[in-house]
C-alpha cells in the first residue's frame, strides 16, 4: 500500500455538481490536509497528454483542438447527450488520473490525504481511498450555484446531474455526510470528520 506520511490513510470527497465539494476541501486544506482534485487534473490531462488528445479526437470523430486547446463545450455537448461516448472518454481519462493520484500521494507528508472527485464511485476512484465523505445540497441550490459559476443553462446543469449518481446512492456508500445547504454550517462537520480520522490513525 502507498504510504501517506506514516499512515497511508486516504479520504475521498464526492458530491454532485454544485454541492460544494471545493468549499469543503478548502476547509480541510486550512487544517493542513493535502487535496488532490480529480476534475482539474482530468482537464489538465486532456489538454496536455498527447496520447489522450489523439484518442479523444478519435472518440469524438472530430478535432476538438482546432484553436490549440480543448473545446470543452463541444466535448460536453457530445458526451452528456451520449452515455456511450461518455463511458469511452471516462475509460480513457480515469486510469491516467488514478496514476497521477498514486504518484502525488507518495509526495505528501500529512496524517491523511484527500481525493476530491465528482464521480468518485462511478469512476472506480472509491477503490483508491479508505473512507468517503459525500457533500449534499438541495438540487435547486446546486443548479443556482452552477448557473452562476459556469454560465450554463438550467437544462445543461440538469443534464450533468442526470449523468451522476443520485445523493441517496452516494450517501449509502459513504462513511460521512456533509450537508451544505445555505442554512448548514460545514465547518463543525468537517472538524468532526478530521477528529475521527486522526483518532483512527492514532489508535
Amino acid at each position: 500500500m502507498i504510504q501517506t506520511g506514516k499512515t497511508g490513510m486516504k479520504l475521498g470527497i464526492t458530491g454532485g455538481i454544485g454541492s460544494g465539494k471545493t468549499s469543503v476541501c478548502r476547509v480541510f486544506n486550512v487544517l493542513g490536509i493535502p487535496v488532490f482534485s480529480a476534475d482539474p487534473e482530468a482537464i489538465n490531462i486532456m489538454e496536455n497528454d498527447v496520447n489522450v488528445i489523439r484518442e479523444l479526437n478519435k472518440i469524438a470523430g472530430k478535432d476538438l483542438y482546432k484553436e490549440g486547446t480543448l473545446d470543452r463545450m463541444s466535448l460536453a455537448s457530445l458526451i452528456f447527450s451520449n452515455p456511450g461516448l461518455l463511458s469511452k472518454v471516462n475509460a480513457l481519462v480515469h486510469p491516467v488520473v488514478f496514476d497521477c493520484f498514486r504518484k502525488w500521494v507518495t509526495l505528501q507528508d500529512a496524517p491523511y490525504v484527500i481525493m476530491e472527485a465528482a464521480i468518485l464511485f462511478e469512476s472506480g476512484a472509491s477503490n483508491l481511498v479508505d473512507r468517503v465523505a459525500t457533500v449534499v445540497a438541495p438540487v435547486e441550490e446546486r443548479i443556482s450555484r452552477v448557473t452562476r459559476r459556469n454560465r450554463l443553462s438550467r437544462e445543461q446543469v440538469m443534464e450533468r446531474i442526470k449523468n451522476q449518481l443520485n445523493d441517496e446512492s452516494r450517501m449509502r456508500m459513504s462513511d460521512y455526510i456533509i450537508y451544505n445547504s445555505e442554512n448548514d454550517m460545514i465547518i463543525p462537520a468537517i472538524l468532526k470528520i478530521n477528529e475521527d480520522l486522526i483518532n483512527h490513525i492514532n489508535s
